[in-house]
Order: C-alpha cells, then structure tokens, then sequence
C-alpha cells in the first residue's frame, strides 16, 4: 500500500512545484524564487570594460619613457660626478669656478685691502687697487711652464688685479685662476706643488700686470721681485700673486716670499718687504673668496 501523499519523498534533485494544500492557485507562467534577504551588503560589482588596444599601447609606452628618464638622469650624474649626494662638495666647487663671472669685482678684489701686522716686524699695512684686468684665458696671463704645471686642472678662466702700498712704492699683482677640476684633481695639483716646491722655482713665477697711468706701469717680468702661488683644495682655484718695486727698477734675483720673510734674510726683495708684500695681497684675496664661496653655499636656493 503506497505511503501517504504528505510523507511521500521527493527523488534526489526533484523540486516541488505543486502548491500547497488551500494555497490559491499561481497563474500560468508564474515561477517562485529567493528574495533577497535585508541583510545583504554585498555591492554589486561593475562589469571590468575590455580595455582598448591603443590605450594599452600608450599606457606601456609611458610606462618606459618614465622609466628611461629615470634612468638617464641617474647615469647623466655618474658620467658628470655631479653628486647630489655630496651638496656641499659639489655646490662649493660649482659656485667656485662660476665666481670670476658671478661675484662683482669688488668682492673679489676689494678696492682697499687692510694688512693688520702683515708687513715686516708685524708692521700694519694698506694696499689700494689700481687697476683691474680683463677676465681672460690662461694663456695671456701665465709664462708657458707655469701654464703647463697647471694643465691637469684645467683653466676655466684667469682674473687678475695690481694694487700699491699706502707710499706706493710697491706695486702687487695678484690673480685667480678658476680651474675646471674636481676635488681630487686640485688635491693631486697641491701635493705636487708642496713636494717638489714648485712655488719656489723662479721659471714658475707668474707674470706682472702692468697698467698705463698708474703707480704699476712699469710693472713688468723684469720687474718681479717677489711672489707666492698657492693651490686651494676647497674650491677649484689657484691664488698666486707677484711683487716688484713702483719704480720700474729691475730685480736680479727674484725671491719666493717665504724665503723673502724669513728672519735673516738680506736680499734686496727681503729688505724691502716685498715677500711681506705678495703674501700679504694674495692673502687677503684668498679669504675673501672663501668668505664669498661660504656665503654663497650656505645661502638657501
């Protein structure tokens, strides 16, 4: 005897469709289903559009372009040695060299220079500018061997400038040679000078700036008496500087100035202070361009 239809079982998988008892009747066509419960959070997620080939294309091409400009300018910095890693060394060399064109003349080369004690016996003295020359290659201001010795540094550009002492009787040169070398190349320069005292040889000497209508023009190579050549290692310049008498008279045995200041000397540049003379005009120079090179770097860009 078959079961009851309300205990009757559904094959696996079946779904019931018929209503049930007392339910009013579905009209044809009719289907049931889930509603969907309140509870739902879910968002509902937009269909991924299928991307345009041409927009792919230029998306990849951005992709390296961007890449090669990184890389380009991270190997433009080690081809250069322009370290950005090293702002100190690297902002003070570059506004070193660019100086003699963007550093007014009066600072590079005041127009009064004060000697406190730098004259024979810690004498004070005062120098006064009379002329200036015009920036010019190495060439036109530096004997060919002196020119030669600085060759591995380079010569960017040659700024020069003749003072006198407060009788004027003495007449200085004095002169700036803005080299293109780096740190190393400047450090090399200056142990070499220092080892093979090459700031004392006389065939190194630098050349005298003679200037019509002023106490130096007779201000010739005849006329140097005394000099001093000093290579700088923390910006890219060599400092030198030259001095003879006002007179025009000529000096047999030119002098390097610290043998010329030494105690005990009798030769004529010695006796007449002219070592005291080149060191103390070149000395000066050089603290004002390392005072203006400071100030430029520290100087917020």
């Amino acid at each position: 005897m078959p079961p009851p239809a309300a205990t009757r079982r559904r094959p696996v998988g079946a779904v019931d469709l018929t209503p049930r008892p007392g339910a009013t009747p579905a009209p044809p066509g009719a289907y049931y289903g889930y509603a969907e419960t309140p509870a739902e959070t879910t968002t509902r997620l937009r269909p991924v559009r299928t991307r345009h080939p041409a927009r792919t294309a230029a998306a990849a091409a951005c992709l390296v372009l961007g890449l090669g400009l990184i890389g380009g300018a991270v190997t433009g910095s080690w081809l250069t040695g322009d370290s950005a890693a090293d702002p100190v060394a690297r902002s003070a060399y570059t506004v070193g060299r660019s100086a003699w064109h963007s550093v007014p003349v009066d600072t590079l080369f005041p127009r009064t220079l004060k000697g406190d004690g730098a004259g024979p016996g810690a004498a004070d003295r005062v120098w006064t500018r009379i002329a200036v020359a015009a920036d010019s290659d190495c060439a036109a201001g530096l004997d060919p061997l002196l020119l030669k010795t600085l060759r591995p540094v380079g010569c960017e550009r040659l700024v020069r400038a003749t003072y006198t002492d407060a009788t004027r009787s003495s007449v200085t040169t004095v002169g700036l040679v803005f080299t293109v070398a780096d740190t190393e190349a400047m450090t090399a320069l200056d142990a070499r000078f220092t080892r093979q005292h090459l700031d004392r040889r006389t065939d190194l000497m630098p050349r005298a700036y003679p200037a019509k209508g002023t106490a130096a023009a007779e201000f010739g190579d005849r006329q140097r008496a005394s000099w001093t050549v000093h290579v700088l290692t923390e910006v890219p310049v060599v400092v030198f500087s030259v001095s003879g008498f006002a007179d025009g008279r000529p000096v047999a045995e030119p002098q390097p100035a610290a043998e010329a200041m030494a105690d005990g000397a009798t030769t004529a540049p010695a006796q007449a202070g002219l070592g005291h003379e080149a060191k103390g005009v070149a000395d000066r120079v050089e603290r004002a361009l390392r005072r203006t090179v400071t100030d430029l770097t520290e100087k917020p860009g």
